[in-house]
């Protein structure tokens, strides 16, 4: 209709008539002549600016044809394998493209060129052998909303350079001090799997979600390490916090997540991160109230309590240091990375223990059977048992290995031109590195895509942790809480299995094992029974 009114009216101006004034919506002869002159003006720069933006996506298409760049399938201009990556479920579709394409293949994420890695050798090699070249972090342009920049990085997602070094390495040093590895830290964990014992025992062998009670466990060893204190369970706090965090897993993954990654302008549109990320940034809200709060009760003149107050101390030495990545900015993202590392993960893992417990009870008697030889009913289990249950540490890694609970680790980036497998990846390039195909490799596994304990034993009967064993990543950007999480499974596990039997509910069918991926894959709920011992 626009078009034939525009037509109409070059007509009349042509002939030098005029429109009615009271028609509604039509304007003079002169005016509709300009509008039509103004169109075609505007087309020669609708073209100049098409051939400037394919430009553009040719320039960052360029690698695809360097020598020796990884496969992959074409991309589309502008929007490159947007459409062809099903972010739902990247896993699967990872695996689909890498049975095309190989072990190491490329993808055009809008304008982010990436590099998929799968299998045992190329993983290895990435994060090995050229692991000084693949340490480094992609730009994460989502997460600048809640304070992420040059000068407050964190730990999980900072960029590969000294400011990262300076926090791990503050992180690894404190956990030590307050206990890792120590008996204090080990006095926590066992402690805690008494409440949740008790927690359990208070069903009566009723039929509940074990998922709620095991968050908040695993929430209170990390609470005692950075802020010197347990929440009682149903605590409103602690409550608010696992809310706000399963919330902001469900955020952090899918197909939004990813086009305001690779094509950052969207988020200078106003609202769009607060619409879109309103759970993250809650978090961080309710982290900066328990920093505030742990600040103001501080004793400068007393030894630290926790890690907050050994971060609160760094802070006030490094005043006057612009160097310093010790900040009160940094301090709210460290203390977020732990909680959100060390609580989802080893809870969602000790969720698919007792999952497998309730499909496999002639496993669940024979670790039970283990843990009455060399505990027995009279104590609680120690880390120094580990090394005397070969099949119960097996049966903790084969829970790891199945559940593939973190399938494609947290993303790297190239800080140099290198090799993978022979094929060349470009400096800046992103890296997926796929340890769900690692976990479940059919040239390393005897049955990968079953429950099999058998996995970490040796003809014999010893335990032993096959290469292929990664859930923690490997090489530089290894998870720096994995002798914490090590430690978490195997005394909640035990713990657990010493004081019950688990069981599926009476009159209900089993529950399934298939896994709903949303950055980490967590078991479909279900319910059990925790009946005593």
């Amino acid at each position: 209709m626009g078009w034939s009114r525009l037509c109409l009216r070059w007509e009349k101006a042509e002939g030098n008539q005029s429109l009615e004034a009271s028609t509604p919506g039509w304007r003079t002869d002169s005016e509709a002549a300009m509008g039509l002159l103004t169109g075609e003006a505007l087309a020669p720069l609708a073209v100049a600016v098409a051939i400037f933006l394919l430009l553009v996506d040719l320039m960052h298409r360029r690698a695809r044809w360097a020598p020796r760049y990884p496969p992959g399938p074409m991309p589309l201009p502008g929007l490159g394998n947007l459409l062809q990556v099903d972010f739902q479920n990247m896993p699967y579709c990872f695996n689909k493209l890498r049975r095309r394409f190989g072990d190491v293949f490329s993808l055009q994420l809008a304008w982010t060129p990436t590099v998929v890695i799968s299998g045992l050798a190329a993983v290895r090699e990435a994060l090995l052998q050229r692991g000084e070249d693949t340490a480094d972090r992609p730009p994460f342009p989502v997460y600048e909303h809640l304070g992420y920049g040059p000068q407050a990085q964190g730990i999980i997602i900072a960029k590969y350079g000294p400011a990262w070094r300076e926090q791990r390495r503050f992180s690894v040093s404190t956990m030590r001090d307050f206990g890792l590895g120590k008996k204090s830290l080990e006095q926590w964990v066992t402690e805690e799997a008494s409440y949740l014992c008790a927690a359990f025992a208070d069903h009566a062998g009723r039929p509940f979600s074990p998922n709620t009670l095991l968050n908040q466990a695993v929430s209170n060893v990390i609470a005692s390490l950075t802020h010197g204190r347990r929440f009682e369970y149903g605590d409103a706090t602690i409550c608010k916090l696992m809310a706000l965090m399963e919330a902001a897993l469900k955020e952090d993954s899918g197909f939004v997540q990813e086009v305001l990654n690779v094509v950052p302008g969207l988020l200078r549109i106003p609202g769009v991160a607060g619409k879109a990320f309103p759970s993250q940034r809650a978090f961080l809200d309710l982290i900066d109230e328990m920093v505030t709060e742990h600040r103001e009760t501080r004793d400068p003149t007393q030894p630290p309590r926790d890690l907050t107050d050994a971060y609160l101390a760094e802070v006030e030495k490094a005043k006057g240091n612009p160097q310093s990545s010790f900040t009160a900015a940094n301090l709210r993202l460290v203390v977020g990375d732990l909680f959100s590392a060390g609580m989802v993960t080893t809870s969602t893992t000790l969720d698919w223990a007792l999952l497998l417990m309730v499909l496999h009870p002639d496993v669940q008697r024979r670790v039970q059977k283990e843990i009455d030889e060399v505990v027995g009913p009279g104590r609680q289990p120690e880390m120094k048992d580990q090394a005397l249950m070969p099949f119960t540490n097996a049966v903790v890694h084969e829970v790891q290995r199945y559940g593939d609970i973190v399938p494609l680790g947290v993303r790297h980036m190239t800080s140099r031109d290198t090799e993978v497998q022979g094929f060349l990846i470009p400096k800046g390039t992103t890296l997926v590195l796929n340890l769900s195909s690692v976990l479940k490799d059919e040239t390393v596994w005897e049955k990968p895509r079953r429950f099999h304990p058998e996995h970490f034993l040796d003809a014999q009967g010893r335990f032993v942790k096959p290469e292929a064993f990664l859930p923690f990543s490997a090489g530089r950007r290894a998870c720096l809480g994995e002798p914490l999480a090590r430690m978490e499974l195997f005394l909640f596990f035990t713990c657990l299995l010493q004081r019950f039997s688990f069981s599926v509910p009476a009159g209900q069918p089993p529950p399934s094992t298939h896994g709903n991926y949303a950055v980490l894959v967590t078991p479909t709920p279900y319910q059990l029974c925790a009946v005593p011992r």
